[in-house]
């Protein structure tokens, strides 16, 4: 690893600065081991560091990372499925609390899936099926939102594929027995990169707003 110098730099900053003040959590939760309260489900994009913009320190959230922050509906007969195997851990190892499904601006992957740069009758390789997951999403937000600017169009499927994968949660069975039993709560988030706001999906209107 000694050839990718900027991860050296960082941990060697890490090392030096960040991890003597958290000395004692980071032994207290090896000892101990993890117990957060929240998982959030979000895009692997670069931009969109879930602990940075929740201000999360060492084993406050569960996360899970992914093109386009999309959540598979209940496959049981599937074979590879790390999203889905990450969402049975959290609920029923870790037993979180709340899944939050955080989308966010300019997303690279949404923005290809318009564009149709992945296969959607035949995927040829991984991302094309993956990305198929916003086939369901797609008449929602472009029907919408036809005929507006395709930044408006975009954020609408962005918006859209959050409230699909939170209706792809409920089809997991561990997943619904605890929200109908009121011991686990889904929400919806949406970033803009760009300001720094977070918006809120509202559950009973299905709408993004401000997080007051």
């Amino acid at each position: 690893m000694r050839d990718v110098p900027e991860l050296v730099d960082g941990y060697r900053r890490f090392l030096a600065t960040r991890y003597p003040q958290e000395a004692a959590l980071y032994r207290s939760l090896a000892e101990a081991g993890q117990a957060p309260r929240a998982m959030v489900i979000a895009c692997c994009d670069s931009r969109v560091d879930p602990a940075a913009i929740f201000s999360a320190g060492p084993g406050q959230l569960f996360i899970v990372r992914n093109v386009a922050n999309l959540v598979p509906p209940f496959e049981p007969r599937g074979d590879y499925h790390g999203t889905s195997a990450a969402l049975e851990f959290a609920v029923t190892g870790l037993e979180v609390e709340a899944i939050v499904v955080m989308g966010h601006a300019r997303c690279g992957g949404v923005r290809a899936f318009m564009d149709g740069l992945y296969e959607q009758t035949a995927p040829r390789g991984f991302i094309d099926r993956w990305m198929s997951l916003l086939s369901a999403a797609r008449p929602e937000a472009l029907g919408d939102a036809a005929g507006r600017p395709i930044e408006e169009r975009q954020q609408a499927l962005e918006h859209a594929s959050v409230r699909h994968s939170i209706e792809n949660l409920r089809t997991f069975p561990f997943i619904k027995e605890r929200l109908d039993a009121g011991r686990l709560r889904v929400r919806g988030a949406y970033f803009d990169i760009a300001d720094g706001r977070l918006l809120a999906l509202d559950p009973a209107s299905g709408r993004f707003g401000p997080l007051d």
